[in-house]
């Protein structure tokens, strides 16, 4: 008997979640909403002209391509980063859209960060976006035909939307900001540097599967 219960409990040990790392709730993330998404999400907020979200862009997408089944990501660009017009930070939102629709969306941020912080160029007017994501394989059909659509410029309204009443309730301060399930921000400051990537990836776990 005690042999099949040291069995069951070794058992249920290696089926379970492991976090090296002990989070706590006002230290490692905060509780930014009583009621979290009906599925779980990890969401970013970024900003194309952001140095950090450049630095950390390969990170944030072997993140999102490792979640777990049933987690979605999204990505949320924000245009309060100077840089570009608000114009032109608008068309940058769309065109994110279609290429994220496309399946095309790792490529196309990869494009854009490493124009704007590799590259050193400016994006002057749409053109220049439009550039970018033929660039990584978009169809002119299919960019043309989509960048201007209700549902792409529904989409980046909502973006825009998600941002002002965040930056209302002081949650979004700053870019890269990680949000899981609608309900826990993540505090990027309290994760070890020297382990950043292990710890961020294990918050994120810890949280999607948080219940309470």
């Amino acid at each position: 008997m005690k042999k099949l219960f040291a069995f069951l409990f070794t058992a249920a040990l290696l089926s379970a979640p492991v976090f090296a790392q002990t989070f706590v709730e006002g230290k490692h993330y905060e509780v930014i909403a009583e009621q979290a998404t009906s599925k779980p999400e990890f969401k970013e907020y970024f900003s194309f002209f952001c140095g950090g979200c450049a630095s950390i862009e390969p990170l944030v997408q072997q993140l999102s391509e490792n979640l777990p089944e049933g987690a979605q990501f999204k990505k949320v660009h924000v245009d309060f980063v100077r840089g570009a017009s608000p114009e032109v930070q608008n068309t940058l939102a769309r065109a994110y859209l279609v290429a994220d629709a496309l399946e095309k969306g790792n490529a196309f941020s990869t494009a854009v960060f490493n124009h704007i912080h590799r590259q050193r160029q400016q994006i002057r007017n749409d053109n220049d976006v439009r550039s970018i994501a033929l660039g990584v394989g978009i169809s002119a059909e299919d960019y043309d035909s989509r960048i201007n659509s209700f549902s792409v410029r529904m989409g980046a309204t909502v973006m825009r939307n998600e941002q002002n009443e965040l930056s209302r309730s002081r949650v979004l301060t700053g870019v890269p900001t990680f949000v899981v399930n609608g309900k826990y921000k993540i505090n990027n400051a309290s994760l070890d540097n020297r382990n950043f990537a292990a710890e961020l990836e294990q918050l994120v776990d810890y949280l999607l599967q948080k219940t309470g």
